[in-house]
């Protein structure tokens, strides 16, 4: 039992820049993909005082959510938001899978990745501004959620590269455990904001099937950069989702 909580606290860990200072490997803490939409959940909440906070400072609606989004991916270390944009570059390139993914792992930043960035941050942040004042703490946390449970659907239709960090969630991820994190994100989306959480709920799963298939036809294999990528396009999904239904 506390191994599985030493685990479980690993890849909390390893999902945000909180010092934990958990020494667990990424094979032991990729059991638990399954549970990425408590994570988000977990990483929602922290985006959401925050936000609430901003908001009992009386601060504009428009720098709430400028800060919000770059506190979000600040607290996740940034890894999300580099996997986005290395995924950007990989599918503006010409040539077979394999040259894709070589572009995908360099290390220049190109006007496929910026761009991918812009549209994406751009929106998001558009959707934090656009929330209704007694909602920014629910949306943001199904948003979050959303993000994780997008990545789990990414990885349930992908077939994992044989090296790198993200093969470890695609092979544990199977059907039993993805209705687990489903329910489990449905469970939070309903407790949130009723059928209108579970409906962002229900197209973060259906925009980590379209991430994944897109990285099938690209790439044919999901690296750890399209999961990250995944994560940062279903957040956006989500927010949409949830925004347009609030109106």
């Amino acid at each position: 039992m506390i191994t599985m909580l030493r685990e479980i606290i690993g890849l909390l860990s390893f999902l945000t820049i909180l010092p934990l200072k958990t020494h667990i490997s990424i094979p032991r803490i990729a059991k638990y993909t399954w549970l990425f939409p408590i994570m988000g959940a977990i990483i929602g909440l922290t985006g959401g005082i925050f936000a609430t906070l901003l908001q009992l400072l009386g601060m504009p609606p428009i720098i709430i959510a400028s800060l919000t989004y770059g506190f979000l991916i600040w607290f996740t270390g940034f890894h999300h938001l580099d996997g986005l944009i290395d995924m950007g570059d990989a599918l503006m390139a010409h040539g077979s899978p394999e040259d894709k993914i070589k572009i995908m792992k360099d290390e220049r930043i190109g006007t496929g990745g910026l761009s991918l960035f812009f549209i994406i941050a751009i929106t998001t942040f558009t959707c934090l501004y656009s929330i209704l004042p007694g909602q920014l703490l629910q949306m943001i946390i199904i948003g979050e959620v959303g993000a994780k449970m997008g990545l789990v659907s990414s990885c349930i239709i992908s077939k994992p590269l044989n090296e790198g960090i993200g093969r470890h969630f695609i092979i544990e991820m199977d059907k039993k455990k993805f209705i687990a994190s489903s329910i489990l994100s449905f469970i939070i989306g309903f407790s949130l904001l009723k059928y209108q959480g579970m409906i962002g709920i229900l197209a973060s799963i259906i925009g980590g099937l379209f991430i994944g298939t897109v990285a099938r036809k690209n790439f044919k294999y999901t690296t750890g950069d399209v999961l990250g990528a995944s994560n940062e396009f279903n957040r956006m999904l989500t927010l949409i989702i949830l925004v347009l239904g609030s109106r």
